[in-house]
């Protein structure tokens, strides 16, 4: 079996929706107006901005994917060979070949770096942008950035969630990947989209309301009406979450936009072929689906590729965590790699094909890089030595597409061993102020109060990246 790096640091969380009877079953004192509102400002344009997040957790090896270092030593540049791409000048691992055919459509960014080596500390402060307050565990102290985005977006009603995240089973609690809303409360989490998409028994559940409910919901909502006063003392704003998710509730449950957005046979066969029928190919299609219909914000988490009915081996690690006593990297690597190359190129040109990608921006990362000089350990399921590489905060890579951004270049570099940049050092902020500038929002001038009620701005520090621009 595969190791599991990154459990749940706490229980699963029903931390965005309850749908249909249960939605209006546990229903507060009011609502009813702020659903009203909520219905009046529909919008289903394509205009608006939007944002697809691939997350790689436990940190995907640098130099062995999109910064190889092929006149370093062999203990450092490790097993794989670069190939050209269709930029000059650009190379890429040898196990990517089609994103290789792609470069002009995507941007490597090869110089960001932190100083949190811990999965914890990594997902905080690289989601959040900000130091965490401990080094470990993965409760945020700060919201994450898709929180953030959520908040100072505005909610449109398109019918589909403008916030959703896709994870694998029993990967949903809000804390596996600090991916809690701290301060600003549960109605800025994600719908979150659970399970393995190309299993033919996956289906979202619950978007639709029991029978002989509809012929109720007026009454129900007219009951809600008369008590729709706001609550006395609530500070801690629940009351204000409750009222937003009934909201999203109904809006989800008393249209078909939902359905149909999450509907992947409605694709033809051939686009999820290209895609790929796994995880990581029917993720990413979903995510361009949902962006389609209407969603702001789409994370899909990226870690265990293999397929429904085949079996994980045992010199693989779940996630990207590749330590030797994990996985033997370079196995494990190339196995993900053939998954994430089809998936993400998919994406990239599916993107550009219809012609999302001006107002869709693609990021792809994970928490930190690996170590340069490759290590050797017993592997815990395999019982012999095989290589691997450790944590490595300052130096990763990571790839954006779309935005409107320019593409088909590289921003930044490490040094001759992938030590750490060496030309256009960034950090995390640097990131989430190009994202949130594509959004528009305008984080520069946004503050949040935290618990205290004291303001607390979006970035602690931060430029959008000028060579996109």
């Amino acid at each position: 079996m595969m190791h599991l790096p990154l459990p749940c640091s706490g229980p699963d969380r029903r931390d965005f929706l309850k749908f249909g009877s249960v939605a209006l079953a546990s229903a507060g004192l009011s609502g009813v107006n702020s659903y009203r509102a909520d219905a009046s400002t529909d919008d289903t344009s394509s205009n608006a901005p939007a944002v697809i997040f691939v997350w790689l957790p436990g940190g995907p090896p640098h130099q062995d994917t999109f910064d190889m270092k092929p006149d370093a030593p062999a203990e450092f540049r490790g097993a794989f060979k670069p190939i050209p791409t269709n930029v000059t000048g650009i190379q890429i691992c040898e196990h990517l070949p089609q994103l290789a055919k792609n470069a002009d459509k995507y941007a490597i960014i090869r110089s960001i770096a932190h100083k949190f080596a811990d999965h914890g500390g990594g997902h905080k402060k690289f989601l959040t942008g900000r130091d965490p307050l401990q080094p470990v565990g993965f409760i945020n102290d700060y919201p994450m950035v898709g929180s953030m985005a959520a908040k100072m977006l505005p909610v449109r009603s398109a019918g589909v969630p403008n916030y959703v995240c896709g994870v694998d089973g029993g990967r949903q609690g809000i804390d596996t990947f600090s991916f809690g809303s701290s301060y600003l409360g549960t109605n800025t989490h994600p719908f979150m989209l659970v399970g393995d998409p190309a299993d033919a028994k996956f289906g979202v559940q619950n978007l639709t309301m029991l029978p002989g409910l509809a012929e109720k919901l007026p009454d129900r909502l007219a009951l809600l009406s008369q008590f729709n006063k706001p609550l006395v003392g609530d500070r801690t704003g629940n009351a204000n979450a409750q009222d937003t998710l009934r909201s999203r509730a109904l809006e989800l449950v008393t249209k078909d936009t939902a359905r149909n957005a999450f509907d992947l046979s409605k694709e033809p066969g051939k686009l999820r072929e290209r895609y790929g029928m796994h995880r990581y190919g029917q993720r990413a299609l979903l995510a361009r689906r949902l962006v389609e219909h209407g969603a702001n914000w789409v994370t899909m988490v990226m870690e265990n590729p293999t397929p429904p009915g085949v079996q994980p081996k045992s010199n693989h690690s779940y996630n990207w965590d590749s330590h030797a006593v994990n996985c033997h990297i370079f196995e494990d690597t190339q196995y993900k790699l053939g998954f994430f190359d089809q998936a993400i190129s998919a994406l990239v040109e599916d993107l550009h094909l219809r012609g999302l990608n001006k107002r869709v921006l693609l990021v792809v990362t994970g928490e930190f890089g690996r170590t340069p000089k490759v290590e050797y350990s017993k592997g815990t399921q395999t019982g012999v030595m095989q290589p691997g590489r450790d944590h490595w905060p300052m130096a990763m890579s990571m790839l954006l597409s779309g935005g409107g951004f320019k593409m088909g270049q590289t921003i930044g570099s490490t040094t001759s061993k992938a030590e750490v940049p060496k030309d256009r050092p960034m950090i995390p902020e640097d990131l989430w102020a190009t994202v949130f500038q594509h959004l528009h929002i305008d984080y520069a001038n946004t503050s949040f109060p935290d618990g205290t009620g004291r303001p607390m701005p979006m970035l602690n520090g931060g430029s959008p990246i000028r060579e996109l621009m």
